[in-house]
């Protein structure tokens, strides 16, 4: 009897989240008896209600008011979902379509971004594949000036970095191709980590007569994109959270810094995976009124990147991580060079 009671007030504490999502407004034993199905009388309800008040699963905003749930109750709703459900074949066939014309991989990225945020009505944050992963393509070393080179990185998934080199005396086209071959060299194929290595031995044999060119460029490629990688965020939708509550406004400004953005998405779950964090469960206060909601792309069988929506915890779960999850899978479908399906 116990388990059967159990179960009933489950089954309230998910009409009591559905209802709030949908309308924000505290949700009574009336409504929920009208508008589902749980064939026992409004007293049971109330005294479920009781039950669910007493365990922390909801709350009363005022004496006469309904039930609004709590940080607690979100959290048994999203840990009650067991699959997450794929879209229609329509929505499907519109992502797929929209990000498989994309130009670049930086187009596709901002694509899923925008794309993201106009889905969910939320905030959108999408990384770009981290260079830790990532394979060096090609090199291209460009003379902007006689004094002045631009270094160009392509990498294996589309993934483009670039870098000014100030040089102490002029570069002739000839030194220049000389410097393009070297790197190539040193870190076609490699991960910048692995490539890292190649470059410090070759900053050991320069040539003379590139000697110093060689080693500025070797030095901001090392300090830039191996010491201190720069795994890009693109950021859609803020402007959603302003009308939602004043609680969001300090997500908003939290959103302007790239380091707690990108703290967002350091722990990404496996691939195929969604992870929801709610509310106080966020370890940056700023974020402490938001839910997020983030899973990671990749190819291959490895995570490449991430990205995530953020928005008030009273947020649609089911349909925000069906969205990320969305996606995020036709992402990974264009890296790998196969059709979104």
């Amino acid at each position: 009897m116990a388990g059967v009671a159990r179960e009933r007030r489950q089954a309230v504490l998910r009409a009591i989240v559905a209802d709030y999502i949908s309308s924000q407004e505290p949700v009574g034993s009336k409504r929920l008896v009208e508008r589902h199905q749980l064939k026992v009388s409004s007293a049971t309800i109330r005294n479920d209600m009781a039950v669910l008040e007493a365990e922390g699963f909801i709350a009363q905003p005022h004496a006469s008011s309904g039930r609004v749930p709590t940080e607690k109750g979100y959290r048994a709703f999203v840990d009650a979902i067991n699959d997450v459900k794929p879209l229609s074949l329509p929505e499907r066939r519109a992502i797929s379509e929209f990000l498989e014309s994309s130009v670049d991989l930086e187009d596709v990225m901002r694509r899923s971004a925008h794309l993201l945020a106009q889905l969910t009505r939320q905030a959108a944050v999408v990384q770009l594949p981290t260079l830790a992963v990532s394979r060096v393509k090609h090199c291209e070393v460009v003379a902007l000036t006689p004094t002045r080179l631009l270094l160009v990185l392509i990498t294996d998934n589309g993934r483009v970095d670039q870098r000014n080199v100030e040089l102490s005396s002029p570069i002739g086209e000839d030194a220049v191709a000389q410097l393009r071959d070297l790197l190539n060299k040193a870190l076609a194929g490699k991960t910048m980590g692995d490539g890292s290595t190649s470059l410090a031995l070759l900053a050991d044999d320069a040539p003379a007569s590139i000697a110093d060119p060689l080693r500025r460029a070797i030095s901001v490629l090392i300090d830039t994109l191996v010491e201190s990688p720069s795994d890009r965020v693109l950021i859609a939708g803020a402007a959603n959270l302003v009308p939602m509550t004043t609680d969001l406004l300090s997500v908003v400004e939290a959103l302007e810094e790239q380091v707690v953005v990108l703290k967002l998405l350091a722990n990404l779950p496996e691939l195929g995976n969604v992870s929801v964090v709610i509310g106080a469960e966020n370890e940056d206060e700023e974020l402490s009124k938001a839910s997020i909601v983030t899973t990671g792309y990749g190819a291959a069988g490895e995570t490449l990147g991430g990205l995530g929506v953020l928005g008030p915890t009273y947020m649609d779960y089911p349909g925000t991580m069906q969205k990320v999850s969305a996606v995020a899978h036709y992402i990974s479908h264009i890296l790998a060079g196969e059709e979104g399906g």
